[in-house]
Parts: C-alpha cells; sequence; structure tokens
C-alpha cells in the first residue's frame, strides 16, 4: 500500500507563542510525523466580532463571548511563518497549514506551499474553493459536517478550476471536539471513496488513537490528528489533542498497519513462517509395534509432531498398505515402510 501521510496538526496549539510553536514542530519530529500542520488566518477575514464560540470552544476555554477576540490571539503573521517554515526545513519534517481565508490562501501560495489543506468548514464556500483550485496544485478536503451532494458539488469546482482529480483525497471528518465513538460512521470514509473514486483519509477528532488506527486498516492514505504539548494548556483544542508521547505511539501502530497490509495478497506460507512448518505440523506415525506384513488400519495410526513425515492428509493413501519391515510404537512413517508404494 502507499506510505500513509500521517500530519500532525498543531493548528492553534501554539497559543500564539512562536517558542510554544518550534516545541510542537520539535515532537512531531521525535514522533515520526511526516507534516507538521498550523492554520494560517486572519480573524478580520474570518469571523464578524458578533460570531459565538461553539460549545466545545466554550468549554475548553473556559470562557464564553465571540470567537474572534479567541483566534485573533492566536494569528501567525507572514514573518512567523517564514520563521517555522524554516525551523521545519532544519529539522526534517515538512512545514503545512490550512488557509481559512483568500488572503492566507495566497500567502500560503506566495510560500511555495505544494499542497492544499481546505478545513471542513470552507467545503462550502465557493469563492474559497475556486481560489485554491486556482493553483492547480494537489488538494486534502476534509468533509466535517458535510452531506454526499456537498462533497461531490465541492469535487465539481475544484476540479473544474484546475485541480487533478487523481491530486485529491478527501478525509472523512467528524466536526465535534471530541468526536463521540458512536458519531464516527468510519463506514463513510470507504462511501467516499466508492463513489467518488477519490483518495481517501481521516481527519481524527475522538480521544485515543483506536479510530486513526482502525482507518489505515480501511484503506486511508492521509491522517491527520491534532497534538498539543499537553492537554490541559488553555486554549480551544488542547484537550482533543494527543500529547507527545501518544502521538509517537500512532504513527508506529500505523506504520506496523502499513506493513502488515503489504505484500501480494496471495495467501502463501511467508519465509519467517516456513521455519515453522515442520514444528507445528504433523506426520503420519504408528501408535504401537507392528510386525512386518501388518496391514495397515487407522486405529494402528496417529498424529504426532513433527510435520517432515508423510501428511495426514495422505492417510487413505496409507490404510490398507502392507508394512515391508516391523516397526515401534511412535515411528514415523515412511513410504519405504509400505510394500510396493512409492511416492
Amino acid at each position: 500500500m502507499p506510505h500513509v501521510m500521517i500530519i500532525a496538526e498543531a493548528g492553534v496549539n501554539h497559543n500564539g507563542d512562536l517558542n510554544l510553536a518550534k516545541k510542537l514542530v520539535d515532537a512531531a519530529v521525535a514522533a515520526g510525523a511526516d507534516f507538521i500542520k498550523f492554520q494560517t488566518f486572519k480573524a478580520k477575514n474570518l469571523v464578524t466580532k458578533a460570531a459565538r464560540k461553539a460549545d466545545y470552544q466554550i468549554t475548553n476555554t473556559g470562557e464564553d463571548g465571540g470567537q474572534f477576540e479567541m483566534i485573533r490571539k492566536l494569528e501567525l503573521d507572514e514573518e512567523a511563518h517564514h520563521t517555522l517554515i524554516e525551523y521545519c526545513h532544519a529539522q526534517g519534517i515538512r512545514f503545512f497549514s490550512t488557509a481559512f481565508d483568500l488572503e492566507s490562501i495566497a500567502l500560503l501560495a506566495k510560500l511555495g506551499l505544494d499542497l492544499f489543506k481546505i478545513p471542513s468548514g470552507e467545503l462550502t464556500n465557493l469563492p474559497y474553493l475556486r481560489k485554491v483550485a486556482s493553483y492547480g496544485l494537489p488538494v486534502i478536503l476534509s468533509t466535517g459536517m458535510a452531506e454526499m451532494r456537498e462533497i461531490e458539488e465541492a469535487i465539481r469546482v475544484l476540479t473544474d478550476g484546475g485541480v487533478v482529480r487523481e491530486n485529491l483525497t478527501i478525509l472523512h471528518c467528524n466536526t465535534e471536539y471530541p468526536t463521540p465513538m458512536h458519531d464516527v460512521n468510519l463506514r463513510a470514509m470507504r462511501t467516499i471513496a466508492d463513489t467518488f473514486g477519490v483518495q481517501v483519509g481521516y481527519s481524527d477528532h475522538t480521544l485515543g488513537v483506536e479510530v486513526p488506527i482502525a482507518a489505515v486498516a480501511m484503506g486511508a492514505v492521509c491522517i491527520e490528528k491534532h497534538m498539543t504539548l499537553d492537554r490541559t494548556l488553555p486554549g480551544p483544542d488542547h484537550a482533543a489533542s494527543l500529547e507527545p508521547d501518544e502521538f509517537k505511539h500512532l504513527v508506529s501502530a500505523i506504520r506496523n498497519i502499513e506493513a502488515a497490509l503489504g505484500g501480494d495478497g496471495i495467501k502463501t506460507p511467508s519465509p519467517s513462517e516456513r521455519k515453522n512448518m515442520v514444528i507445528a505440523r504433523k506426520s503420519i506415525h504408528v501408535r504401537h509395534d507392528l510386525p512386518a506384513g501388518h496391514v495397515l488400519t487407522e486405529d494402528d495410526l496417529v498424529m504426532k509432531r513433527p510435520g517432515d513425515g508423510i501428511s495426514p492428509m495422505r492417510m487413505d493413501d496409507v490404510l490398507g498398505q502392507k508394512l515391508t519391515q516391523a516397526v515401534s510404537a511412535e515411528h514415523q512413517l515412511a513410504w519405504a515402510d509400505l510394500e510396493g508404494v512409492t511416492r
């Protein structure tokens, strides 16, 4: 199977602190992620001052009020983007970011990003989709809160606008933080793949690592998961994020699943298990001492290890044959022991 792209979603878990953002980069590198993703936006372009917080944002921040003031504090300016891109390059991980407005899309293109990530909330934003599509770059599209018809329309806008369908990856997603297990509906990821003929992945907001691991087993080629240095930090997304050791475990598990899904799909003994065939399988042995000329019956035979003699599957060929010599109990029967039989 193709290499699964693992995105450590730092998002706004830097809390507006560039040093904290760098520590998140370090943690993503240590965990083995392919990308670390931030969020690029201008609060003034994203929300009105009257826009209310989501319930989970109120719970996680411990503050009521509007979105504007909350996210204004979490902006990364252009200089911060340059700093993080250079830092990621030095640390050997790819910088990535999600744009939330037209100005931010243009900034990311200017910075040389060769891949766009469209968040769930922009799936129904026609000007946004057209702007992303105009660059003709690969796109990852999250589908939280979406109906199939909305996904279909977004794909149409993107492909009509210049995105090559083969360069489009659709992420199944649920936009609740954290997502209850009974709302994950992971089979919808396969429905998206089968319906639209696209690569699929999964953007996870559940607690823990089980669901993204299962998604890889079901064919996800991209996994996105929030990461934080500490779930108790203040901010809207920390509580539904993985801490560094947990993220490292997630990456390790996904790589193991990748390896397990490898191979040609043909069922045959693997190189590692062939040496155990003689040990684990059985051969035909005689149950008790028998004289030469004895005609073998089923009661004379017992199936025991090791398995380097006559296979028990050949028992019917052995029954009724005469012994060429006397044999003792637990003797492993050989074709040479049978009169007139050559195999």
